[in-house]
């Protein structure tokens, strides 16, 4: 019993070291999904243009309330940034630098809270973003971070649809095809995740279309 106690202290103190001591909060989680779901309704249903865009800019004042709710969760950050980040792709140009930029800071905090939340999402929308925005001196894209970031992002999650397909989509642009294709054949057999089924559809239809520019470059 002794050695028991020892053991759970340990483990105790190990889990509040890195920030992933697990506490249930079903209010969270079902508020999370819930803006994971209306992301992917606006991200793959919502028309492009300026439908899209006020759609984002309203998701993303929910998703600032949900981090004022739980500052301490990375969780709320991760999905604060990705929003961002999304919202910024929509709107394009250099408009969307200060959305890139806010979802940096937003991303960088979550890592800083627990790197390991959503099996490493932060890394994986840190990534995408250096790869994604222009480098200097219009912004602070870095292919060398996007890459050690995909990376990390694989490391912690090596079966993950969005990691294996951002990594892919990276590649693709780095021209290196083989090695593309052979991470999007990983994101087309990444396991569903339940209650995401709209962002895993929408996801597929991307990997499928990317399969397709990575065929045709290969001739």
């Amino acid at each position: 019993m002794k050695h028991s106690r020892y053991l759970l202290a340990g483990a105790l103190m190990l889990a509040a070291m890195t920030g992933r001591a697990a506490v249930a909060d079903p209010a969270f989680d079902a508020e999370l999904l819930s803006i994971q779901q209306a992301w992917a309704k606006v991200n793959y249903e919502t028309p492009a243009g300026d439908p899209r865009e006020q759609a984002f800019e309203q998701l993303e004042k929910r998703a600032e309330g949900f981090v004022k709710q739980h500052p301490d969760r990375a969780e709320a950050l991760i999905w604060e940034g990705i929003i961002e980040s999304s919202h910024a792709g929509a709107k394009g140009g250099l408009g969307a630098l200060g959305l890139a930029k806010e979802a940096r800071g937003n991303l960088e905090a979550a890592l800083k809270i627990n790197p390991g939340a959503l099996d490493g999402s932060a890394y994986t929308s840190l990534g995408t973003l250096y790869y994604k925005v222009p480098g200097f001196p219009l912004g602070f894209g870095d292919h060398d971070k996007a890459r050690q970031m995909l990376k990390k992002a694989l490391e912690l999650n090596p079966n993950g649809i969005d990691p294996n397909y951002f990594y892919a989509d990276f590649l693709f642009e780095q021209k290196q095809y083989a090695d593309a294709l052979k991470y999007l054949e990983r994101a087309a057999k990444a396991p569903p995740r339940p209650g995401r089924e709209a962002a895993d559809k929408g996801r597929h239809a991307e990997i499928d279309a990317l399969a397709a520019k990575v065929k045709a470059k290969q001739g």
